[in-house]
């Protein structure tokens, strides 16, 4: 179908969640809060990310053995999600370089939520019902607040706030590409094949840069990071499954609720304050949570 027969369209009406889909993408926000805590603990952030990358691989391999080969159509796609997924972890590694990204990485949430919307919307040909509408915008409107209501940003952040907006794209993007996917292929090979292409390029990086010191950080650092690899499997294996529904722009909102999570269990877990700043994203964004989850 063309670009523009896709764009004449008439759109329909996003499906609804079921409150089952509701659960696990929301247990899938508290799982990416988890794994995210734990990979900002890593003082060795390339290993870090490797070794998560080594847990998709794994995982993914184990997972495409049980799927099988996916068909040919599902390719395009699964190199195409692998790619940008890739270039997302390069840009959070990127990021740790800028500075602190704790502030600016609420804005890449954020901005996911609303540029899937719009795709949604305007290629999907998928509206949305009102309160979905405005549970979206009060989602992304609160994690954005989370860098503009400690002050604005001044020039010397700009670079940083240029590689959120970024990742926010790549979000966007591998989020559509992986929704649009499992609505038209086999769920599980998709999955696997995504997560075994996806998971090798970290390591690789890892070992040309790291060389002979790679294995002694492995060997520090090694449970800790293949223990939030397979967490991070876990949460998107749900986000993966709550998107063949079709409702992608809820479920992309829905599950950026994990900033709200990585914050409480930061204040409950780790002792860290809470602050006024982080309490008001939190309500905010828990609004726009139940207008999704009850509309």
């Amino acid at each position: 179908m063309s670009v523009s027969l896709l764009l004449s369209a008439a759109p329909a009406i996003a499906p609804r969640l079921g409150p089952l889909m509701v659960g696990g993408v929301l247990l899938a926000a508290v799982l990416h809060a988890t794994w995210n805590s734990m990979a900002h603990a890593i003082d060795d952030r390339l290993v870090g990310f490797a070794l998560i990358g080594a847990a998709a691989a794994i995982g993914g391999g184990v997972v495409a053995a049980i799927g099988g080969l996916p068909p040919s159509a599902a390719w395009p796609y699964i190199v195409a999600s692998a790619v940008v997924h890739t270039g997302y972890n390069l840009l959070l590694l990127a990021s740790y370089q800028l500075g602190e990204f704790s502030q600016a990485y609420p804005l890449a949430r954020g901005t996911a939520v609303w540029v899937v919307a719009l795709f949604s919307l305007v290629v999907l040909h998928r509206a949305l019902e009102t309160a979905q509408l405005v549970g979206i915008l009060i989602i992304s409107a609160g994690l954005i607040s989370l860098v503009v209501l400690g002050g604005l940003p001044g020039r010397a952040e700009l670079p940083l706030l240029g590689v959120a907006v970024a990742t926010g794209l790549m979000i966007a993007l591998y989020t559509v590409i992986d929704g649009v996917a499992v609505e038209r292929m086999p769920l599980v090979s998709y999955t696997g094949w995504m997560f075994l292409l996806e998971g090798v390029p970290l390591p690789i990086i890892a070992v040309l840069r790291r060389r002979w010191d790679l294995g002694k950080a492995v060997r520090r650092l090694g449970v800790q990071g293949l223990t939030g690899g397979f967490i991070s499997l876990a949460a998107y294996s749900i986000v993966l499954w709550a998107q063949t529904s079709g409702a992608l722009a809820p479920i992309a909102a829905l599950r950026e609720s994990s900033i709200v999570f990585g914050a409480l269990i930061g204040a409950i877990f780790l002792g860290e304050r809470l602050g006024t700043r982080r309490a008001f994203a939190a309500t905010v964004v828990l609004v726009g949570v139940a207008l999704i989850s009850l509309g």
